[in-house]
């Protein structure tokens, strides 16, 4: 059975509709930019199965060391890519955290040193416009873009 991760995209309505994404941590991405982002995310356990939602939310307090906000999330679907499945919730929410607090990792760096360090898995998150994420956010992401302007779309169609 293919890895299942659970995601919550925070989206706000400025001059152009703005998302939340974060920076991943760790020595591998620390100079990159452009699809090093990506949706705070984790690993759906044996446990989450059936609340997909709160396994969401879960994830996006550890990787981003502040709750999720409350607001009203709705399911923006299944996206497959590098070889797992992210079942992707999205909400409108104003979030402003006073600092980005990620849980950490260990990982054996410089590689074969023997020596064990440990990284924050996001070192940066922030609001971007969808534009500017379509280039920031790994290539499997961002199709996840595109069905929230869908939604957006649709939901305004219904008002």
């Amino acid at each position: 059975m293919p890895v299942r991760s659970a995601a919550l995209l925070l989206y706000r309505r400025r001059a152009a509709v703005e998302v939340w994404i974060a920076h991943m941590g760790g020595p591998f991405w620390a100079s990159k930019d452009e699809g090093a982002w990506s949706l705070p995310k984790g690993i759906v356990e044996a446990e989450d199965r059936g609340d997909e939602l709160s396994a969401a939310r879960r994830e996006f307090a550890e990787e981003i060391g502040s709750p999720a906000p409350d607001a009203d999330y709705v399911a923006l679907g299944d996206f497959r890519g590098s070889g797992k499945t992210i079942v992707v919730f999205a909400a409108e929410a104003e979030f402003d955290p006073e600092a980005v607090r990620s849980n950490t990792f260990e990982l054996e760096w410089p590689p074969r040193s023997g020596r064990m360090r440990t990284f924050p898995e996001v070192d940066d998150a922030r609001w971007f416009s969808v534009d500017d994420a379509r280039t920031k956010l790994t290539k499997a992401q961002r199709p996840i873009l595109d069905a929230l302007l869908a939604h957006l779309d649709d939901d305004a169609e219904i008002h």
